[in-house]
Order: C-alpha cells, then sequence, then structure tokens
C-alpha cells in the first residue's frame, strides 16, 4: 500500500504518545504511522493494543540516542515527518538524577533533529514537531499567563532539559532551515497515565486506601489540559500550524493541588459507595519539592485564533471520565504498579 505520509512518532507507546498515535492511526489510513519508543517503565505497548494489528501502524524498539538506530529507522520507513514527544518527564526523578534527562531530552532531541536534517536534505514538504511543555517558563505569580512570548525560565532539571531542546529545535530551524514546529503545553491527564503523577497516583491510593501525599500545604497551581484535547491540538499544529512557530496548548483549568485531591477523594467516594468524607481523611501533608513552581497557567489564544482549537470538555467531565476508565482497568494499573515502581513509591513518598 502506498501512503502518502510516513510519520514518525516518538515515545509513541507512553501516555501523551499512545492517545496521538492512536488518533493518527485511526483518522489518517492514507498515513503510515511509526511508533518509536525505547519502552522505559512509562512504555506500554498494551496502550495501543486495539490499534497493533492496523496496516498502517509500525512499531520499532530504539533508543533516540542512538544515532544509528534513527538512521536506520529513517530510510526503512522513509521517515517524511516527525512528531517527537519521546522524553524524561518526571520532576522528582530529574532532581534524583538529571543526567538522564540531559541524554534524553537534549542529546536525543539532537540526534533526531540531525537523522530528520540528513534524510530529507532541505526538501521542501516536511514538517518536524516537537511537544514540550510549560514548565520551560517557570514560575507565574498569582496573575497573569504564559504566552508565547514569555521568556524561558526553567526551575528543575526536568524543565531545563526541555528549554534546552527546544532552544535546539528552534536553532535547527534558523540555522539549516529545517521545517519545524513546536508545541509547549500544561499538565495533561486522562486514561494510561502511569501512576507517578499526581491525577492517577491519587486514584490509585485512594482505591487501595493508601496514603495521598500532597506537598506542602497543596497549594501550587497547574492548568490541566486533557489528553484527548491535547491529541486533538497537536494533530491540528502538525497538519495547519505555521512552520517555525510554537503554540501553546492549555486546558483553561486552574486548580490548586489541594483542591484536585479533595475532588478526587469526594468523586470517587461517590462511585466506591464510600461515606462522603472518608478518602479525605487518606491526605498527607509531605515536605515540598525543591524548587517546586507555585503556578503554571496558558494562555492558548494563539491556538485558538490561528488554527481554531478548543478544549473540547470540562475538567470535571474529563476527570470523571478518567475515574472511571482507571475503575475499569484495574488490571492495567496492578500490572503497572508492581515492582520498582512501588520501591519508587515507597522511597520519594513515604520515606523508607
Amino acid at each position: 500500500m502506498e501512503f502518502s505520509k510516513h510519520i514518525l512518532i516518538t515515545g509513541g507507546a507512553g501516555f501523551i504518545g499512545s492517545h496521538l498515535v492512536r488518533r493518527m492511526v485511526r483518522n489518517y489510513p492514507s498515513y503510515l504511522i511509526v511508533n518509536l519508543d525505547k519502552l522505559t517503565y512509562a512504555g506500554n505497548l498494551e496502550n495501543l493494543s486495539d490499534v497493533a494489528d492496523a496496516p498502517n501502524y509500525r512499531f520499532e524498539k530504539a533508543d533516540i540516542c542512538d544515532p544509528a538506530a534513527l538512521k536506520a529507522i529513517f530510510e526503512k520507513h522513509q521517515i517524511t515527518d516527525v512528531i517527537h514527544l519521546a522524553a524524561e518527564s518526571h520532576v522528582d526523578r530529574s532532581i534524583e538524577g538529571p543526567m538522564e534527562f540531559v541524554l534524553t531530552n537534549v542529546v536525543g532531541t539532537v540526534n533526531l533533529l540531525e537523522a530528520a536534517r540528513a534524510a530529507w536534505q532541505n526538501e521542501a514538504g516536511h514538517v518536524f514537531h516537537h511537544v514540550s511543555t510549560d514548565e520551560v517558563y517557570g514560575s507565574l505569580g498569582e496573575e497573569g499567563l504564559f504566552t508565547e512570548q514569555t521568556a524561558y525560565d526553567p526551575r528543575s532539571p526536568y524543565s531545563a532539559s526541555k528549554a534546552s531542546s527546544d532552544h535546539f529545535v528552534r536553532a535547527y530551524f534558523h540555522t539549516y532551515g529545517l521545517p519545524v514546529k513546536m508545541s509547549n503545553c500544561s499538565n495533561n491527564y486522562g486514561s494510561h497515565h502511569f501512576p507517578e503523577k499526581l491525577i492517577p497516583l491519587m486514584i490509585h491510593n485512594i482505591v487501595n486506601e493508601k496514603p495521598l501525599p500532597v506537598y506542602g500545604k497543596g497549594d501550587n497551581i497547574r492548568d490541566w489540559l486533557w489528553v484527548e484535547d491535547h491529541a486533538s491540538a497537536i494533530d491540528t499544529i502538525f497538519h495547519n500550524g505555521r512552520l517555525g512557530e510554537s503554540y501553546n496548548v492549555g486546558g483553561l483549568n486552574e486548580w490548586t493541588n489541594i483542591e484536585l485531591v479533595r475532588f478526587l477523594c469526594s468523586l470517587l467516594d461517590r462511585k466506591l459507595g464510600r461515606a462522603s468524607g472518608s478518602s479525605e481523611q487518606l491526605i498527607t501533608y509531605v515536605t515540598d519539592r525543591a524548587g517546586h513552581d507555585k503556578r503554571y497557567a496558558i494562555d492558548a489564544t494563539k491556538l485558538e485564533t490561528e488554527l481554531g482549537w478548543k478544549p473540547s470538555i470540562t475538567f470535571e467531565e474529563g476527570l470523571e471520565r478518567t475515574v472511571d476508565w482507571y475503575l475499569a482497568n484495574q488490571a492495567w494499573v496492578e500490572k503497572v504498579t508492581s515492582g520498582a515502581y512501588q520501591d519508587y513509591y515507597n522511597h520519594m513518598y513515604l520515606g523508607r
């Protein structure tokens, strides 16, 4: 079968990546979708079992830190476009071991840029879409929103590594004319999310009546984006965004961490048939994270006005769908939370 595009999606077995791969495979049967993933603890091919046999889907297990592997994949699949999501993404892990973040997020991104530059040789019609985070902008005060013009001010090894990768992507556009597009998103939530991040961790612990660790006073503010809305935004930017431009993607959902945890407690008490307020008794305040940014909030006006994208559901509706998915997929949750993850959870949150 002839395909009109051969798109390499890196990190496609992860949380955001699997939602994007599924969307692209289903919505664009004329595209070949090649999923490249190293399959670390956060990558899981079971996330894509429903499209694994699709005629326009391929999987390659590889590390973006391996230039030879990237070159071979570009040649084997005649890659015409890249959507780059592969990254180490957990702030706490970056504080404990920053070098892995430098290697994957910075060196790996440059390897991918080099592979694309060598393969495309300045031909027209290609796109390298780099997916990044709002954490590169640093921390907001009580007022204001991050825009595409906000100066970078990363505060953690994770956000510093992502900021560096963003700068390299822009440099390749200006220096080599590589056809790049960029997006910076707020915190994602939804199904298939590895339970080290706030929402899936809290759902998992409420279900299992474990402590609910909340950093500091729980007054840090995040802007939440439903992962399927993020996938639709990436799709929109990839197809219609301007080359060399960056687009912020946000959900217009600012919540403090403690408000969010209490909402999840109430929602799960109702769904699990527990007494109202019982799960809130599990909340445990723990020592605040080093360099914990106070507030993130995205201004997605550019994406909305230029490309017509908007979030499709409210945060409350998205949370209910997310909770329902986790309750219906406890076997998936138990599988990914066994072994090494449990050791990490005990070390980071329970102090043992």
